[in-house]
């Protein structure tokens, strides 16, 4: 039997083995045509190896392309699962039982996942297997997208035995490819320096992204590539990997000595056992796989396009977000009432919509040493508390937006006091502090039904319309006093189960309240977060050279209108750079947009600049929001940075270029751009230039200025200076 799912840019085609009945894995890529065999695609030759079958030389499973592999029964490679059974013994054999095709997409039971608004946007596949010796079902999930390059896989393991059995290892995903000729493309980088673009050739042996801190990490995104060495990021083939979970998680590529390559992506075994008792199922979270022809932009405009019309979800799915002004670098902890209320009255006063008070508002919270977990105002800063603060921001015109950091605690507080069990540590050892706190066991229902009376006491009685949700330490010193001995492994797992399942009551209760979540920064900058909330505060580094390279690494995989970014203060605070307030917004402009300053201490030249930034990011928005992005020039490559983002109907578009370091004597610059309509007239507003599509696309924007018979006016204009940039609105006009 074979299955091959297809629709117009991609297939995918496997089958089962007529001996073993488990699963071999034939082709994954562009569309080909669909016929009633595939048998011609098998691969098998005598190669020195064990076998599973006397007599036959041709059934090792090293030797075999497989969709959802084992170990231990003539393969050797890292495999897809490992179950350990009550007599110790990690051998699974899955062989094919049924399948059922099912119209649509049926959701995750406790995750977060992609999904459709009519059946008739995808067709899922269910593949269910069975191990008769541990009496086990295994489910193999495939959705395929009816017009997008979108194949989704997960998996779910079912105990249909009397004893308990052992899962070691569950990844969600894994694909043999026919050969190695690709190179890696992933995410690093720590906190202030998120989502640096890293590519890598593959070699023999094991390469691999992971988080084993909690959370999805700064360190690593949950998403790596693999491309062809002459793709572009235009040109060529991609396979994109991104898996929806915000806690530990493995994205590895083996390549063995056959030049197979194999890649998994998954929850990070490593630290990782679940007890998997009678009748009780595990469910894996997500991965969501993308195949793009036209180059790593391809590949980006897919992830953009799903994750913004069908991960993100609920009220602000559809909506634009609103202008806010944070007020954290502008106080930190140092404020009262009457400096909030100035900061919003100024703020509302050059048009922004969402006022946003950051940490210190509770407790005793003057500083990072104390207070978190006890969610009741401080009197001495708000003497009026967060309803008399928010009705007279809201009074003003504005909404309001509040700070929380609902899984940390603090030792001096109420919560910790009456339950220091609630906190992850292990008995007899030192507990670590991470900003002089510490994680709540949010496996617990109990804590996250007490943070969620907490919140729910602030939310009913005040005019909130936004919460940044942060988080800003790793777990260590795993331990939950709420399991057994033999559960501990799966405490990763279910914290973060608890933190979705607190964004979902929360949802539930407040459905137009727009979340921001948040994590040190980009530390949980991933997809399982933007399902709950739809945008994120990409880096705590707000510098806008910085920036571009944080916001064009995020941009792989996350669409502009989740990318939480701001124009802040110079000198900036994480590096000191002193960059033009044009510049600041001129990166800012693509993603969500606001301030992160004391705009009370301002001149009026910026302040008018300000209002016209407001302004301009309010007109163009819905472009922003919904148009098609092109990354253009690379920071990690170049000095000169561009992107552009395209009307839908190409009636439109925005083309960003920054020169980081300015450069005497340099040579001609153009800018070729994308996306737009080659027979169309477009107008170039800020020179009031017109050029056709394929002029822009083929020529591109000349940067230099034609300065013929102009000589001293070229010796006596002002020289732009490092951190320059320019922003060119294109509008499409008639002929």
């Amino acid at each position: 039997m074979e299955f091959h799912l297809f629709n117009d840019k991609v297939s995918y085609i496997f089958r089962v083995l007529e001996k073993s009945h488990q699963l071999e894995h034939l082709y994954y890529g562009k569309t080909i045509k669909h016929r009633d065999s595939y048998d011609h695609l098998i691969e098998r030759e005598v190669r020195p190896s064990c076998n599973l079958y006397e007599g036959d030389h041709t059934s090792s499973f090293e030797h075999i392309k497989q969709e959802y592999p084992s170990y231990g029964a003539t393969d050797y490679r890292y495999p897809s699962h490992m179950i350990t059974n009550e007599i110790g013994s990690s051998i699974t054999n899955f062989t094919y039982q049924s399948y059922r095709m099912i119209e649509g997409k049926p959701p995750l039971n406790g995750l977060p996942s992609t999904y459709v608004d009519d059946v008739n946007e995808a067709d899922t596949l269910e593949i269910t297997l069975f191990d008769h010796i541990l009496k086990c079902t295994l489910i193999l999930s495939y959705t395929i997208y009816t017009n997008r390059p979108v194949i989704c896989r997960h998996a779910q393991f079912v105990n249909q035995s009397q004893t308990n059995i052992q899962l070691n290892r569950a990844m969600s995903t894994s694909i043999d490819f026919p050969d190695a000729n690709y190179e890696m493309t992933y995410l690093s980088g720590a906190w202030a320096r998120e989502t640096h673009v890293e590519n890598q050739p593959l070699t023999k042996g094991i390469q691999s992204i992971y988080s084993s801190r909690g959370a999805s990490s700064h360190i690593y995104n949950p998403f790596l590539a693999l491309k062809r060495p002459h793709t572009t990021e235009h040109t060529g083939e991609v396979y994109g990997f991104s898996l929806v979970y915000s806690g530990n998680f493995l994205g590895q590529v083996e390549v063995d000595t056959y030049q197979v390559t194999r890649v998994t992506m998954g929850i990070n075994p490593f630290q990782f056992a679940w007890n998997l008792k009678p009748n009780e199922s595990f469910q894996t979270p997500e991965c969501v796989m993308v195949y793009s022809d036209t180059g790593v932009n391809g590949m980006s405009q897919a992830f953009h396009d799903l994750y913004r019309q069908r991960l993100v979800r609920g009220f602000w799915r559809d909506r634009v977000r609103p202008i806010l002004i944070n007020n954290w670098e502008a106080t930190y902890f140092d404020f009262d009432e009457e400096k909030i209320l100035t900061i919003a009255k100024a703020a509302k006063e050059v048009g922004i919509e969402l006022f946003v008070l950051d940490d210190g508002w509770f407790g005793e919270r003057n500083d990072d040493t104390s207070s978190l977990g006890d969610w009741f105002v401080n009197q001495k800063k708000l003497p009026n508390g967060i309803p008399g603060l928010s009705k007279k921001v809201t009074d003003m015109g504005m909404q309001f937006g509040l700070w929380f950091e609902p899984e940390m605690v603090c030792t001096d507080t109420e919560i910790f006091k009456k339950h220091p069990e609630w906190v992850i540590q292990t008995p007899n050892r030192t507990a670590s502090h991470g900003r002089n706190q510490f994680i709540l066991d949010f496996g617990r229902a109990e804590v996250v039904d007490y943070i969620f009376k907490m919140m729910d006491d602030i939310l009913s009685t005040s005019n909130i319309s936004y919460i940044k949700w942060d988080m800003n330490r790793y777990i260590t010193e795993p331990y939950s006093n709420n399991l057994h001995v033999d559960q501990q492994g799966e405490v990763f797992h279910r914290y973060i189960l608890g933190v979705y399942n607190l964004y979902e009551q929360l949802i539930e209760k407040y459905p137009h309240i727009l979340f921001e979540s948040c994590a040190g920064g980009g530390a949980r900058f991933d997809p399982g977060m933007l399902y709950y909330a739809p945008q994120t505060w990409a880096s705590d580094d707000t510098d806008a050279v910085e920036r571009l390279k944080i916001q064009y690494g995020s941009s792989m995989v996350y669409p502009l209108n989740s990318i939480g970014s701001h124009v802040s203060d110079v000198p900036n605070h994480q590096v000191g750079r002193i960059t033009p307030i044009a510049s600041r917004a001129n990166v800012a402009f693509f993603g969500t947009f606001g301030y992160e300053l004391d705009i009370t201490n301002i001149d009026e030249d910026e302040k008018m600049r300000i209002l016209e930034q407001v302004s301009f990011y309010k007109e163009k928005r819905e472009l922003i929001r919904t148009g098609t992005f092109f990354r253009l020039l690379n920071p990690f490559e170049s000095n000169e940075v561009s992107w552009m983002i395209v009307a839908a109907d190409q009636s439109e578009a925005i083309v960003g270029y920054y020169k980081v370091l300015s450069k005497p004597n340099d040579h001609y610059y153009r800018i070729p751009l994308k996306g737009l309509d080659p027979t169309q007239k477009y107008v170039i507003e800020e020179r009031q230039t017109t050029h056709y599509g394929d002029e822009l696309m083929n020529v591109g924007i000349i940067l230099a200025e034609n300065y013929t018979d102009r000589a001293n006016e070229f010796w006596s204009k002002k020289k732009e200076g490092d951190f320059s940039s320019k922003l060119f609105v294109l509008k499409a006009i008639s002929d």
